[in-house]
Order: structure tokens, then C-alpha cells, then sequence
């Protein structure tokens, strides 16, 4: 009987105990619906790390990065942990930015916020230097734009500009009466705390929970460990 491999559920990592605490219940969703052990990782702040765990796996092993886009952490930072750990033989999944059900997500999430027809819409993500990733997020702007039929400016929060508060000042004096910001983070914490102060006239709560996240997670796992058809 062919053993699956193990799969780690690789996410940034907050002090925040509420944003913790998501990260916890999203492995456990992952857990249940793949029916295999679902290990929870941290790439940055919190332990253990990747590395840490991959390191005290047995066999063959799947990292999912629950990232909303493929920067420093996806491309340099965990494929530089599982090397160190001795698991460069570790598969290493796309991040979760790109799947379908990740924009359906953030779509709910705005419409639940109270996003009205005709209102502008920013997406409001944590940022990234790397211009790889930034043209994932100006995908999932794109996406989300099809969803809603209009315009999705995308704003950032920490790293990079424009920042949201800016895009917000920019469609206001564009003579958009309502601004609605639809969130790019999958758990609450402090960079969700700070769209409060955007100007906008609705924040979309952070993507988790939602059993949607949990089925991407599953998905990415399973085109991982089970081979695909030639």
C-alpha cells in the first residue's frame, strides 16, 4: 500500500492570537478533508518553521503555501528552509493566489461587508517587492474585476505602493461617492486592523474562515501527491 506523503500547511505566521488561531482551525478543515495528517508550519514570527517541521517528517513530503502570492517566502525563504532541513526533495505546491476559489472568497467576503452595485472597489493586500508577485496580485485583481464586472484597483498595505488609503483618496476625488475595499488576507491581524482607517466605505473581512480556502489548500495537496494524467 503506496503511503501519501505528508503535507504541511505552510502560512506567514502573526502575534496575533486571533490570526493564529485561524491558521489552526484551516489545518484542522485541511485535515478532514483530506483524511492525512495536516501539519501547520510557520515561515516567519512563530514556531516552528517549516524547517523545523519537514525536517522531522519521514518520506516523501507536500508544502502548500497559504500565500496570496508568490513572493520573497513561496520563491526564496521555504524552499531555503527545506533545503537546510536536508528536505530539498520536498514538493513545494503553487501558493493559493491563483486558485479560482480564492477570488469566489474574496468576492463573498465583499458582498457579506455590504459592497453595493456601482461602488469602487480596491484590493487590499500586504504588498511584496517582488514583481512576480505583483503581477499575481494585478491577476487577482484582474479576476476578481470579471467576478464583479467592474474596475479593481489594487492597493497595498505594508510593502510597495499604491497604498489602499491612497487608492481610496484617488477614486473619492475621482467622484466615487462609495469606495468598498475587498481584503487579500487570509487571517486577521494587524495588517487587516489597518484598512479600518482607509477612508473606504466598506472592509471586507479576511478570507478565513471559509471552507472554500480549506478545499484549495486539499486541491493544491492532492495535484501534488497523487500523479496527474499525461
Amino acid at each position: 500500500m503506496n503511503r501519501q506523503p505528508a503535507l504541511i500547511l505552510a502560512v506567514h505566521g502573526t502575534r496575533d492570537p486571533h490570526g493564529t488561531a485561524v491558521a489552526h482551525s484551516l489545518a484542522l478543515r485541511v485535515e478532514e478533508i483530506t483524511r492525512q495528517p495536516t501539519h501547520l508550519a510557520f515561515a516567519d514570527v512563530l514556531t516552528p518553521t517549516v524547517g523545523d517541521v519537514a525536517a522531522r517528517l519521514p518520506g516523501p513530503v507536500v508544502v502548500v503555501p497559504a500565500f496570496l502570492a508568490s513572493g520573497y517566502h513561496v520563491r526564496t525563504d521555504i524552499p531555503h528552509q527545506l533545503a537546510k532541513a536536508g528536505r530539498a526533495d520536498a514538493v513545494l505546491t503553487p501558493a493559493l493566489g491563483a486558485h479560482p476559489a480564492v477570488v469566489a472568497t474574496a468576492h463573498r467576503r465583499l458582498t457579506a461587508a455590504g459592497h453595493q452595485t456601482g461602488d469602487a472597489v480596491v484590493l487590499a493586500c500586504a504588498g511584496t517587492s517582488d514583481e512576480r508577485a505583483r503581477a499575481e496580485l494585478r491577476d487577482s485583481a484582474h479576476a476578481l474585476a470579471r467576478r464583479l464586472d467592474t474596475p479593481v484597483s489594487l492597493g497595498y498595505i505594508a510593502t510597495g505602493g499604491p497604498t489602499v488609503t491612497e487608492q481610496v483618496t484617488r477614486l473619492r476625488a475621482q467622484g466615487h461617492t462609495r469606495v468598498a475595499v475587498a481584503t487579500w488576507l487570509l487571517a486577521p491581524g494587524l495588517f487587516h486592523d489597518r484598512l479600518a482607517g482607509s477612508g473606504a466605505d466598506v472592509v471586507a473581512a479576511p478570507l478565513c474562515p471559509d471552507p472554500a480556502i480549506a478545499h484549495a489548500v486539499a486541491e493544491r495537496y492532492r495535484r501534488a501527491a497523487i500523479p496527474q494524467p499525461v
